[in-house]
This record gives structure tokens, C-alpha cells and sequence, in this order.
């Protein structure tokens, strides 16, 4: 695999839906994982069904998506990431990317272990651009896999 970049659009309980629409406008393969899927969601399980990463992928593009948690802010015209994913053959990439992003940024998340097994991260580069890296594992942890092509995660 090598490293990917796309955008990742954000959604406030409507990433379902969005993605579904995407997928009859642009066709390819769409997956769409929930938070419940990743042991993920509130106590009260309200927020299990939301989509904690969907994606889909054609020979031609590539668009992610996701719901933004409640507990996290939501403003629409700025519900974006850009989203640069690879394998672990693309480890050093990425984490060199990462570095040179967060310089003079802001860290929302630090790149690290996240639940579907991938180092995940997210952070605010100086010009107030939100990035998401995740570098995929050549085999997911045990108990659970990872969504497909190893690319997860919920942007706020």
C-alpha cells in the first residue's frame, strides 16, 4: 500500500445517510463501521449506531466519513479533515508528515495506539487545516479487525 490522502467529511448523526448518498452518486465499495462495532458509544448506548468511519473506494477515489460524537463540537462548513492513511510499510512517511503537520499546530489527538488497532492521530496545523493520519497494521489485534484498508477514525 502506499499513503493515501483524501478528505474525510464530519457529520452530526447523518453519516449514514451521506455516505449511502455518495456511494449512489460515485458507486465503488462502501463500508461503514458504528461505534458500537469498536466497543465505542456512550453509557447509554444512544451513540452506538453512529458511524465511527465509513469509506468508500473506487479504482478513481476515495472519501471518508464519520459521525461527530455529541460530546465533541459539531459546525457545519467546517465538518472536514484531510485524512493521509497507510500501511506499516509507510510508518516512517506518515509519522515524518505528522511531525512537520503538527510544527507551530495544535494537537487534538496524539498519534497513537487507537482501539481498531492502528496508530491514529489527529491535529490543527497552523493554518487551521485539520489533518487525520493513520497508519494501518499488518494484522489487526486480537478480538477485532479493523475496517477495511486499515483507515478509521471519527474527526470532530
Amino acid at each position: 500500500m502506499s499513503v493515501l490522502l483524501n478528505p474525510y467529511l464530519s457529520f452530526r448523526d447523518e453519516a449514514r445517510e451521506a455516505m449511502e448518498f455518495y456511494h449512489s452518486v460515485f458507486g465503488g465499495e462502501l463500508t461503514l463501521s458504528t461505534f458500537a462495532d469498536f466497543g465505542q458509544g456512550d453509557a447509554e448506548g444512544v451513540e452506538g449506531d453512529k458511524i465511527m468511519h465509513g469509506q468508500l473506494r473506487s479504482d478513481r477515489l476515495a472519501l471518508m466519513g464519520a459521525d461527530t460524537p455529541n460530546e465533541m463540537p459539531f459546525e457545519a462548513g467546517t465538518n472536514f479533515a484531510v485524512s493521509l492513511s497507510g500501511g506499516p510499510e509507510d510508518e516512517e512517511a506518515l509519522r515524518g508528515y505528522w511531525e512537520a503537520l503538527s510544527d507551530g499546530g495544535d494537537v487534538v489527538l496524539p498519534l497513537e495506539q487507537s482501539p481498531w488497532g492502528d496508530a491514529f492521530g489527529m491535529l490543527k496545523d497552523r493554518f487551521g487545516v485539520q489533518w487525520m493520519v493513520n497508519i494501518g497494521q499488518a494484522t489487526p489485534p486480537e478480538g477485532g479487525g479493523a475496517p477495511a484498508d486499515g483507515d478509521a477514525g471519527a474527526a470532530g
